[in-house]
């Protein structure tokens, strides 16, 4: 006979995937010293988090998890994704939009259809990390301080992902 007692060092995970938490976006990625074509994906998400749980026996609400993950996706959603951090682009805004030049290559995108995001590339796995980010700040604002970890997957198409694991010491 096992007696009940406390384990120690334990977290518990939860994990939201969905429907709703997804975006469409375009985006041109560098790669190898090089630029790929314009083109777009529509990505699918997946957040876990780990943590201990609360006195409700609770790591987080999992309605509460799906809404700071699918406000996060919402941002990104029917937009040009824009690495503003790229050492191989020239991007320059103005009020109207942003100028983005790779050699001979320029674009012109207006204002409404970009997310500026400050990341060197637009990979899933930078894109992943700017989402962790986000959720972090939600799981703050909520006062989540049970949350130790918060992982996000973000799937470029099926069988192809790349994924972002930050610690919320």
């Amino acid at each position: 006979m096992t007696e009940d007692r406390p384990a120690r060092n334990v977290t518990r995970r939860v994990s939201v995937q969905g429907v709703r938490l997804r975006f469409a976006a375009a985006h041109m990625a560098t790669l190898g010293g090089d630029l790929e074509p314009l083109h777009g994906h529509n990505y699918l998400v997946r957040c876990r988090v780990d943590g201990t749980l609360t006195p409700d026996g609770w790591v987080i609400d999992f309605s509460l998890l799906k809404r700071y993950m699918r406000e996060a996706c919402e941002v990104l959603d029917h937009h040009f994704l824009l690495q503003t951090r790229s050492p191989l682009l020239d991007v320059r805004a103005d009020a109207d939009g942003w100028d983005v030049r790779f050699g001979a290559r320029e674009y012109r995108f207006p204002a409404a259809d970009v997310v500026a995001l400050p990341i060197a590339n637009t990979t899933a796995e930078l894109l992943a990390e700017w989402l962790a980010g986000r959720v972090e700040d939600a799981l703050r604002a909520g006062g989540h301080g049970n949350i130790a970890r918060v992982a996000i997957d973000v799937q470029e198409m099926p069988g192809q992902s790349g994924g972002y694991t930050r610690s919320l010491a």
